[in-house]
């Protein structure tokens, strides 16, 4: 039945069936007041996208565009865990990724220069279980903004790619995800990649490019659906106007810069800021207007500073751009005067906090990272409660912080933003399959980067500067891991879609810098082993582009990283043998699962007496690993009395039991906690006894020998032929 809304638009559907489920997507359901609403279902997952565009231009020198992602615990059928809190409140870091995950495809999709207050929020009302639910949320916020009449030049879409079996599948269980050796993310639009992520297992480069061949094929079915709703609706485009240099200007000022720059502009970095700062004072000084008939100096300055310099300053810093693109397309010389294909100036340290688990030194060029490592028990890990995972643990754990200072400007230091989350998780992930197992290194992991200084690729250089503080913990890892940034420039005019033959007109940037990333057309980061990679993230700057280009960025890529690697392995080529005198000392032990139980004690009573006892700390884990955490005497105490818990009988063992009761033809003695066997009274001796109870007491100390156990599992024991 259709559903008429108080503003009389009937309800509009459009469906298709996509990689084994149906795809809806529907409008004027829901959301009345918004400008925009689309309703997205597939399997059971249930999304609402929608959109709010602000009425005026806002007065600032950025897109005001924000992309929010909203978990819902009742979309999963949960309540929050957490005793304290019931409802959602600040989202967790979880939720802050899948957001950047939307918002990075969909910035590059609006026009220079628009101004419009555009607000994207993706609502998850209901979970499928069997898949994640961000790339339907990706989805809904690309048809909500075609239904907007702004000028998004979409729609996109995207697929979450694992590999099983040879084969690539979408929408992956988490048990799927589990064996997958790569977790891919691209987004696409109408056959060019708009962005990648990726974290792996060590996959080849071939492998990645093959994916998003397959992305590539397998969205183009979304992208029409997303494209005949619009049709259907027929939104009105709103009006608007872009906030754009003068042109007059913007030539003056390219002229300008053209006849001053020059080589001033290029080597040394810190110097060449600088020179940029003084070349836009002299452009000011130039190009202020002469005073007027009545007009004083101090009236001249005033007029010039609050109508013209904001035109005159974005003029320049397009020029800057412009000028960073024409000396590496035209010229082959990039602005610190590198090759395309060369690393900046490497150097590092590890071992430099005396106090610390780990820790290293990275830095590259302008751009410096210190890393700190810490370890502790397992029982520090951190709990994840998210509407998509019910007690989970993260035992590993990068965060990574950039103050303002790090950039040489004063700011607000606060709790860490979008950005910083993002750089610390993709840091993360570019570790992880190196790990070892909680097995075989029973420890909580805290890698925390400090950037020192900022000039480009500050994400890899917390990759690396963690890897090597891993390393200076004494973590065993598998392979050690570094990360390259690479950069793009298509020599293609402005607005022009690129293809495929656009492929020798693509120059790729080995170790990009901040002046390039802001003129270039791509911003590419990869990390890996010398086995494969491990973490990967691309954005685009521009309408997307063919895998072809990308292929020939990934594949340049690979040589930078094994040149940072080689580094890196100077300083530091493997783990440390043994960890920090100041770590604690952890051992483990494997128990039966079925004799965690006996560990704990009714109401945690045994556990407790044995951590209080001893002063040790024991976690442990389903499984059946038991962490025991310390100093050494606390350690082996506690390890004793949790070995004496969880033994099992073996026949022909001598123990040194304890009467527990006293009968006519026997005794039960405890040789085990909780494991009594019967010592017939034939067995205490080789006399005959006439009482049991003139030979022994309840409570005595007595040596026994375990003769048999029955197939009741009752144990048989004897006090002959031992020696007392």
């Amino acid at each position: 039945m259709d559903i008429i809304n108080p503003s009389g638009k009937q309800t509009l559907r459009v469906e298709t069936d996509w990689l084994g489920r149906k795809l809806t997507l529907e409008v004027n359901r829901v959301g009345f007041r918004s400008t925009a609403s689309v309703l997205v279902s597939y399997g059971d997952t249930v999304v609402l996208g929608s959109v709010v565009v602000g009425k005026k231009p806002v007065v600032q020198d950025f897109f005001p565009l924000t992309i929010d992602y909203e978990e819902k615990f009742y979309a999963a059928g949960k309540i929050s865990g957490s005793k304290f809190i019931k409802r959602e409140g600040k989202p967790a870091d979880e939720a802050i990724l899948v957001g950047r995950l939307i918002d990075r495809p969909i910035r590059p999709l609006f026009p220079k220069g628009y101004r419009q207050e555009v607000q994207v929020v993706t609502t998850v009302l209901s979970m499928d279980p069997d898949f994640r639910p961000d790339m339907v949320a990706m989805i809904a916020a690309s048809s909500a903004l075609m239904l907007s009449g702004t000028p998004f030049d979409g729609p996109v879409a995207g697929l979450r790619i694992g590999r099983l079996n040879g084969d690539f599948k979408a929408f992956l269980s988490a048990e799927e995800r589990e064996q997958s050796i790569m977790d891919l993310v691209v987004a696409c639009k109408d056959g060019r990649v708009m962005m990648v992520e990726a974290g792996a297992n060590e996959v080849p480069e071939a492998m990645i490019i093959e994916a998003m061949h397959w992305a590539v094929k397998n969205v183009q079915p979304v992208l029409d659906l997303q494209r005949e709703l619009a049709e259907k609706v027929q939104p009105a485009s709103q009006e608007y106007e872009l906030v754009l240099p003068d042109e007059g200007i913007q030539e003056k000022v390219e002229n300008w810069y053209k006849a001053h720059a020059g080589e001033k502009v290029r080597g040394n970095v810190l110097e060449r800021q600088s020179v940029i700062d003084q070349l836009k004072d002299e452009m000011h000084a130039e190009f202020a207007p002469e005073l007027g008939e009545g007009e004083t100096e101090e009236e001249k300055l005033a007029d010039y500073t609050e109508r013209l310099q904001p035109e005159y300053d974005q003029a320049f810093d397009l020029a800057v751009h412009h000028e960073v693109r024409r000396g590496i397309i035209e010229d082959g010389v990039r602005p610190d005067g590198r090759k395309l294909t060369e690393v900046r100036p490497l150097s590092s340290q590890v071992g430099i906090l005396p106090r610390v688990h780990g820790s290293s030194l990275f830095t590259r060029g302008l751009t410096q990272a210190m890393n700190i490592v810490t370890l502790a028990p397992l029982s520090f890990a951190q709990v994840v409660d998210t509407m998509e995972v019910t007690d989970g643990k993260r035992r590993y754990m990068h965060h990574y912080n950039a103050p303002s200072y790090t950039v040489g400007e004063p700011g607000r230091i606060g709790a860490p933003g979008r950005r910083e989350v993002g750089h610390g998780y993709l840091a993360e992930r570019a570790l992880m399959p190196m790990l070892p197992s909680e097995e075989d290194f029973p420890y909580a992991i805290r890698s925390v980067t400090e950037i020192m200084s900022q000039n480009g690729s500050t994400s890899m250089a917390a990759t690396c500067s963690s890897c090597m503080a891993l390393m200076d913990a004494g973590v065993p890892l598998k392979r050690p891991v570094s990360g390259v940034a690479m950069g793009l420039m298509v020599d293609v005019p402005a607005g022009e879609t690129i293809t495929s033959e656009d492929i020798d007109k693509a120059y790729v940037l080995t170790d990009l810098m901040d002046a390039e990333d802001f003129a270039g057309d791509m911003d590419f980061k990869v990390t890996g082993t010398t086995e494969g990679v491990t973490a990967l993230q691309m954005d685009m700057k521009v309408h997307g582009l063919p895998v072809e280009i990308l292929e020939k960025a990934i594949a340049q890529s690979h040589e930078g990283r094994m040149h940072i690697l080689e580094h890196m392995l100077s300083v530091i080529p493997e783990p440390r043998k043994e960890i920090s005198q100041y770590a604690p000392r952890i051992e483990k032990l494997m128990v039966n699962p079925d004799k965690i139980g006996a560990i704990i004690g009714k109401g945690g009573e045994m556990i407790n007496k044995i951590t209080g006892e001893t002063g040790a700390t024991v976690d442990i884990d389903d499984s059946g690993l038991v962490t025991i955490a310390g100093e050494n005497e606390a350690i082996a105490k506690a390890l004793d009395w949790i070995k004496g818990l969880v033994e099992e009988p073996e026949v022909g063992k001598v123990y040194e039991g304890t009467v527990a009761t006293i009968k006519d033809f026997g005794a039960f003695v405890t040789i085990l906690p909780g494991i009594d066997g019967m010592l017939h009274v034939s067995q205490i001796s080789d006399k005959r006894i006439a009482n049991v109870s003139d030979v022994l007491k309840v409570g005595q100390k007595v040596k026994v020998k375990l003769t048999a156990i029955d197939d009741r599992g009752r144990l048989s024991l004897t006090m002959r032929n031992i020696e007392q």
